[in-house]
């Protein structure tokens, strides 16, 4: 019986092999879950980035034909894109909070990590009804969507952008729930870092689209030269 209880000086049992204790177990399977949903998130990266590309080749595209009417000439709404550079703060501000919120859980700081990671989603939303007040502002001065090419772009691609962020904010939710019931940092901390990950993501994404949307023709026309469109 007393064999039983034998353990070489490694650790192992009498046959070598290594014996782990109860809280070893738990622990492994955090570290594969964790693994496995960072192996998700890179390959739902890999199809959004693959679908944005799709939609701005066929922007540039599109911005060759004759009837794209800009929406950076003098008097167009992008002329002067302050309320977007606006909104993008926002969105720059979200990042570095959910940024403070990841690094906190690695130091297992409960209260920063919770502040930051509640910050980060507030300002989130910000971005969003940012993003609603100028449409707002489109369909006020007149440009609807069916109206011009470049207005339809300009709906579709920042639409879709946000309803990425929105589905970020959903997971953001659930573990905005799970901190509210006590769930221990430990197991949290990987929400916490997928959550940031995500946010860089998008954060970059909208950028690439700010940067094409406020782009004047003749960019466009370099643009499609270079993609072989022209």
């Amino acid at each position: 019986m007393n064999s039983l209880f034998l353990r070489n000086a490694d650790g192992s049992g009498p046959g070598g092999s290594w014996s782990r204790g109860p809280e070893g177990a738990p622990a492994a399977d955090g570290a594969k879950r964790s693994q496995i949903a960072k192996t998700g998130l890179r390959l739902l990266l890999a199809a959004v980035s693959s679908l944005f590309f799709l939609f701005l080749i066929a922007f540039i595209a599109r911005s060759q034909m004759a009837d794209w009417l800009p929406l950076t000439e003098p008097l167009a709404p992008l002329a002067h894109p302050w309320q977007l550079w606006l909104n993008s703060a926002f969105l720059v501000l979200s990042c570095i909070a959910l940024q403070w919120s990841r690094i906190s859980a690695r130091r297992a700081r409960l209260g920063a990590t919770v502040m930051g990671f509640a910050l980060g989603g507030v300002l989130a939303m910000v971005f969003l009804a940012g993003q609603l007040w100028v449409w707002q502002q489109f369909v006020a001065w007149g440009y609807f969507v069916a109206s011009n090419p470049a207005n339809s772009f300009f709906y579709l691609l920042t639409g879709l952008h946000g309803l990425h962020l929105l589905g970020g904010l959903i997971a953001w939710g659930r573990t905005v729930v799970k901190f509210l019931r006590g769930v221990p940092l430990p197991q949290l901390s990987a929400s916490v870092e997928l959550c940031a990950i995500y946010w860089h993501y998008l954060l970059g994404l909208w950028f690439v689209l700010f940067a094409l949307l406020a782009s004047t023709p003749e960019t466009y026309e370099a643009l499609a030269r270079l993609c072989g469109l022209r």
